[in-house]
């Protein structure tokens, strides 16, 4: 055989099934055969390239933290984070927090600019503080209690790890209904200072509330890479949240938000909707100018409802934006089948092969009961399950997904074109992904959304009929990495042993039906 029709030096195999009794488990490199029959044909094509792979990992709400920082010992803690977070194990390289409080905390619900009784409005934003104290000292307030000091742990062990920040309620006394909690809208063109000017208004006050919170991170040595104007603007729930139509983020955004930035932080990138695919019901075309567009970087979605060919009317409607998964979770008692349908399906094959270049799933953990959550809500899970007695961890569906592409898929590589069998990640037969880095890795990831293992028959575009066979487990993926650089080949630690306590859902935040 002629080498230069296959150059890798090296090559790494997993396999991970849904119910994960494998879990990313090492495979012999598939033997090379010169036929596919009887198996499914994947082709791998470099020569056909697509959106950037920018990274992935999960939301650090101050549930999380808290359990981070209160469940565990030091030592546990930094163990599970540099599992987590070290480009040598898991590889995750995003992060998601709130800009003050959203549901899952385990402090009561706060904004930056809480005002003391007798105060109406701070049109100078007198009151603005993200908490008291040193970074998780015993007496610290807000973001510095647990989210800050996790932040900088995290960043010690990854300094390249990309924080997105998203609001779920504007100060109160900002809103319509003066309150934190609850369905309110932001008092978009009235006047809080003394006269008529565009900085007198709340739509101005607001945009600097932003740049408020990004001095504030800077301080301490965090930055805030990108941020998204509203934590699902269509969404009226009972905890903190500000609702907006999309025409008033387009506009808002565009007008004072995104001028803020560019004379402050001109790098802080803006992602527009941070919702459900029902937000998306329109074409973003239809209520947003071109002019618009370009003041944000892209389309934000969560899969929690909504029809797959929404997506498009975002992910396709202006030719320079990207898009991102900014949130998603499962639920304790999911079935296997409908798990790994939404982690290793619609956001690990579908959302990628529509152009998904960054994903953010929902809290990076929480306990055994699915809390804290100052709202209330229960039966939700992280991507780990840390058991709040011993701080032992529980790697969750969730983990496996972002670990696929965590360690299998580097950061600045470049999705390519593959063979696909499944339309959405639910149906059909095998999904894939596939990516090649600058130094010409090549990695892919198989998706079997079927309760029975199947055969597939892998080749690279120019290699000619050189196929490798491997079977993808019931509800499970393969992932694949081809290399002449290193090769991360960093095991899953074994779970700890605690029990799980499901209690049914309250204040269900979502309908939970796709189609």
């Amino acid at each position: 055989m002629n080498d230069m029709l296959h150059p890798f030096s090296r090559e790494y195999w997993t396999a991970t099934s849904g119910d994960l009794a494998q879990r990313r488990a090492p495979l012999d490199t598939p033997a090379v055969t010169d036929t596919a029959k009887g198996a499914v044909p994947i082709i791998i094509d470099p020569t056909e390239q697509y959106q950037l792979w920018e990274g992935a990992g999960a939301a650090i709400t101050d549930s999380s933290a808290s359990l981070f920082m209160n469940a565990m010992t030091a030592e546990q803690r930094h163990a599970i984070l540099e599992e987590l977070f070290s480009p040598e194990q898991a590889g995750f390289s995003s992060v998601r927090i709130s800009i003050g409080a959203c549901d899952f905390s385990s402090q009561k619900y706060y904004t930056y600019d809480d005002l003391p009784e007798g105060v109406a409005a701070d049109g100078g934003l007198e009151y603005f503080s993200i908490g008291e104290g040193e970074p998780g000292a015993p007496d610290a307030t807000r973001d510095m209690k647990n989210v800050v000091p996790v932040l900088l742990e995290i960043l010690e062990i990854n300094p390249a790890v990309k924080i997105m920040a998203s609001p779920w309620s504007a100060p109160a006394w900002m809103k319509t209904s003066n309150r934190i909690d609850g369905a309110g809208r932001l008092r978009l063109g009235e006047y809080v200072g003394n006269g008529y000017r565009y900085q007198d208004t709340i739509d101005y006050v607001y945009a600097q509330y932003f740049v408020r919170f990004i001095e504030a991170y800077a301080r301490l040595g965090i930055p805030i890479h990108s941020v998204t104007m509203q934590n699902e603007p269509s969404n009226g729930c009972p905890w903190p949240i500000t609702i907006w139509t999309p025409e008033e983020l387009a506009k808002w955004g565009s007008e004072y938000l995104h001028p803020a930035l560019d004379r402050t932080f001109p790098d802080v990138e803006i992602w527009f909707g941070d919702d459900s695919l029902r937000f998306w019901q329109r074409p973003a075309s239809e209520y947003m100018t071109q002019a618009q567009a370009n003041a944000f970087v892209g389309a934000a979605f969560h899969t929690y409802s909504g029809l797959p060919e929404w997506v498009h009317n975002g992910a396709r409607q202006f030719p320079n934006w990207k898009v991102a998964m900014t949130e998603r979770r499962c639920m304790l008692d999911e079935t296997v089948d409908e798990a790994s349908h939404v982690m290793f399906g619609e956001i690990g094959t579908w959302l990628v092969r529509n152009g998904m270049g960054l994903v953010n799933l929902w809290n990076m953990a929480l306990d055994e009961q699915g809390f804290p959550s100052y709202a209330g809500t229960s039966g939700r899970r992280g991507v780990i399950t840390i058991d709040s007695k011993t701080g032992k961890v529980k790697r969750n569906l969730e983990y496996f997904m972002l670990r696929n592409f965590g360690q299998g898929v580097p950061v600045g590589a470049r999705r390519v074109w593959s063979t696909n069998h499944t339309p959405d990640g639910r149906r059909g037969g095998l999904g894939s992904v596939a990516f090649v880095a600058q130094d010409g890795t090549i990695s892919a990831i198989l998706y079997n959304p079927t309760g029975e293992p199947v055969e597939a028959a892998v080749s690279i575009n120019g290699e000619g009929a050189r196929w490798q066979r491997v079977t993808v487990p019931a509800y499970g993926t393969v992932s694949l990495v081809k290399s002449n650089a290193g090769i991360s080949d960093a095991q899953a630690p074994q779970d700890g042993e605690f029990e799980l306590v499901y209690t049914p859902h309250l204040a269900d935040d979502h309908d939970e039906t796709l189609y």
